[in-house]
């Protein structure tokens, strides 16, 4: 199955982004070739571009913290295993704890290393990381790969707790939700959002044998999915077929 997510927020909107660019970076860092290792270190800047909002981290912290006081709120309620809550409240301490105790934004610290700012001041350029314009560079794309590796760590060290912390967010934000499995008549789903509950995130899962794409909008009111098709002509054409699929809604 393909899944889809699609946010109904600018603050979750930001959240996956950010957990895309970490998931890529820790695939890229544990490769060994030095073009991978040229692509980890743009993804970074692409991470510093995206943390660099003022009130991210703030966003962050306070998502952590009222997550807690949510889930203290189930201590008692012998519905609830309390070794599993005890464990989650935990998690959700450490990362904040490891967030709040970083100076300034995320990656910040980078920003004073005039090395990685000169490269970041010309992978915007097309071919401007060539060797006769960052020899330095060049020379470190030579090194041995543990090397390589060992600077990706260290330069990423203070993204962690941030990584971290939007995982376990995004964690416990796709478990609220409960899948159910929806028709789309001619290629056309829309579904009117409960009253006095906030959605933030629409989860959709497809069978990829249907080679079926979703476009998704929404809001706090409706969620509407179009399915479409990849055809020959390198178009995307409306289904007019009826398709079914699984739809999840996280709040």
């Amino acid at each position: 199955m393909i899944l889809y997510e699609y946010p109904f927020n600018e603050r979750i909107r930001t959240y996956l982004r950010l957990e895309h660019l970490f998931r890529r970076l820790g695939v890229l860092v544990a490769r060994e070739h030095p073009i991978d290792h040229h692509y980890a270190i743009t993804t970074i800047f692409e991470v510093m571009d995206v943390a660099a909002r003022a009130d991210l981290k703030m966003d962050v912290l306070k998502d952590l913290e009222k997550q807690k006081q949510t889930l203290n709120g189930y201590r008692g309620n012998p519905a609830i295993a309390e070794t599993v809550l005890d464990d989650v409240t935990a998690q959700l301490e450490g990362c904040f704890s490891g967030l709040n105790n970083l100076p300034g934004k995320a990656g910040q610290q980078l920003t004073e290393n005039d090395w990685l700012m000169s490269i970041r001041s010309r992978v915007g350029i097309p071919g401007g990381t060539c060797e006769f314009d960052l020899p330095a560079y060049y020379a470190w794309q030579h090194l041995d790969t543990k090397t390589r590796q060992n600077d990706l760590q260290r330069w990423t060290a203070g993204l962690v707790p941030l990584a971290e912390s939007i995982r376990l967010l995004l964690q416990l934000l796709r478990d609220s939700g409960a899948p159910q499995k929806v028709i789309a008549p001619a290629g056309q789903y829309q579904q009117t959002l409960p009253q006095g509950r906030t959605f933030q995130l629409v989860r959709l899962c497809i069978d990829p044998s249907t080679g079926l794409i979703p476009e998704i909008s929404g809001n706090r009111l409706l969620v509407s999915v179009r399915l479409m098709r990849h055809e020959g002509d390198d178009r995307l054409h409306s289904c007019t077929d009826d398709a079914s699929f699984e739809l999840t809604l996280c709040s």
